[in-house]
């Protein structure tokens, strides 16, 4: 049997509704198109995306798609557009000398050993978004804090266990009747 009391994860980057979700070919990402114009790739045990894509002239998605080999992502928009991108913004395409592999490989050893370093932590988790999903990303957190907030000072104030702490996984889920 299938628990499904509450979710094992809750992906929770996008500011609009997700239209479109696929899973990588591995099975360790999932790729999802939104209603705000952005495609978000996320490891299936983090809740937060390691890429983001966007361009200023696509519209709202309509489709996402990963692609076989696990290169490339597909997506259609409103603007009757289909666009392909890579699954890996920073991989080079194409045939790669021994020294730039060996490079490559190199970099991405420095930047797991220096992954806790709070400079290149902070490096790694910026993403460049358009302007409107920033502001919407920061109203929504502002009115998230607001609810945790509200519901910290109707707990500090009510009688002890009258008011129980349910966590945001719990939240999610809505009861069938």
């Amino acid at each position: 049997l299938r628990k499904l009391a509450k979710p094992t994860n809750i992906f929770m980057d996008h500011v609009d509704a997700v239209i479109d979700v696929d899973y990588s070919p591995t099975g360790r990402e999932i790729v999802s198109g939104s209603y705000d114009k952005t495609i978000r790739i996320f490891r299936t045990h983090e809740g937060r995306s390691r890429e983001v894509y966007h361009t200023k002239r696509m519209q709202r998605l309509t489709s996402v798609l990963w692609s076989n080999d696990d290169r490339y992502i597909v997506s259609g928009s409103d603007e009757m557009n289909l666009r392909l991108w890579k699954a890996r913004a920073s991989e080079k395409l194409g045939v790669m000398k021994n020294r730039e592999r060996s490079s490559l490989q190199y970099n991405e050893k420095l930047k797991e050993k220096y992954s806790l370093h709070p400079k290149i932590s902070r490096i790694q988790r910026h993403k460049h978004v358009p302007k409107h999903v920033l502001n919407a990303s920061r109203e929504h957190s502002i009115i998230k804090q607001s609810k945790r907030r509200k519901e910290a000072n109707l707990r500090k104030h009510s009688k002890p266990g009258t008011v129980p702490y349910v966590s945001d996984k719990e939240k999610a889920v809505v009861e069938e009747s």
